[in-house]
This record gives structure tokens, C-alpha cells and sequence, in this order.
């Protein structure tokens, strides 16, 4: 097995198919949730839509560069969510997030494994594998916020159905 394949094959692990670190991914997760539970306010933490927006917008930026352009995103923007008031738009982000998933590993899939170490857009960024290993494990990262925040909230709505 190649480089690339195995790389590929990391992405789609915590992004699409998985189950083997997290025993989950966020195809199953995001599937299950509603818009209204994808909007739901924990305390201070970022909802469940803002993370996925989040590590949607740097899945897009990368997907960008390894077309070949520039490196545009910017970590203040990867919040930048507009507010999300149906369930068709929850569904246009999380189609939007899958196909950007895809995409991004089928072509980590193509790269040679000689590419792997050359600078990523700018020497100051690393090589390419360091970049894509960072989506593996920033997306790992905040895998396991939205699997404890989608708990925390069946937990609530719980609660508050047996205090009715």
C-alpha cells in the first residue's frame, strides 16, 4: 500500500467510513443530527453546526491548494457561520462537509509519496504530509466535541421530557 492510499485511507476512517480510534465518524454522527440539535447552545461550547462548519472550512481551503491554489483561509474566518434556521440548511452544510471529505481524500489518494515532503503552499506551513496528518487529528479532535455535545444534548432533552 502506498503512502497516499494509506493517508486516504486515515481521512476517510475519521471522516466517512471509520470506526477503528473512535469507534465512529462524522458521516454517522452528523447523520444523526437534527438542526435544532445542531444549533442547541451548550453553556459556553461551539455548537454542534459550528464545528462542522469549522473543520469544513479548512477541508475546502486545503482542497483548494491541492488543486493547485493558493491558500486563502484564515483561522479567524472558521468560525464564521451564518445562522442555520431549517433543516434543509443543516442538510446543505453537512452535504457540503461530506463531498468536501471526499474530495479531500481522493486527492490525498493521488499524491506521490516524493510530493508528500515538499513545503505546502508555503515552506512556513510545513510539507504536505504534516498538513494532512493535522486534518486527521484536528478532525479526531473535534470529533469527540461533537460526539460528547450530541450526548449532552439527548441527556437535556431527557431531562427535561421527565420533568414534564
Amino acid at each position: 500500500m502506498t503512502r497516499s492510499i494509506f493517508v486516504a485511507n486515515r481521512l476517510r476512517e475519521v471522516l466517512l467510513n471509520g470506526h477503528w480510534i473512535a469507534n465512529t465518524n462524522y458521516k454517522e454522527q452528523l447523520l444523526r443530527i437534527t438542526w435544532k440539535q445542531a444549533i442547541q447552545k451548550i453553556g459556553t461550547l461551539n455548537t454542534i453546526a459550528a464545528l462542522t462548519f469549522h473543520v469544513n472550512y479548512y477541508l475546502a481551503g486545503l482542497l483548494n491548494v491541492l488543486h493547485g491554489g493558493k491558500l486563502e483561509i484564515r483561522d479567524q474566518y472558521s468560525f464564521d457561520l451564518l445562522p442555520i434556521q431549517s433543516e434543509r440548511e443543516w442538510k446543505e452544510l453537512v452535504d457540503d462537509f461530506l463531498s468536501n471529505a471526499e474530495k479531500f481524500a481522493a486527492q490525498v489518494e493521488q499524491i506521490t509519496d516524493s510530493r508528500f515532503d515538499e513545503p505546502f503552499a508555503d515552506e512556513k506551513y510545513g510539507n504536505y504530509l504534516r498538513n494532512i496528518e493535522g486534518v486527521i487529528e484536528h478532525s479526531y479532535y473535534h470529533l469527540g466535541q461533537i460526539s460528547l455535545i450530541r450526548k449532552m444534548i439527548a441527556e437535556n432533552t431527557e431531562a427535561q421530557a421527565e420533568n414534564k
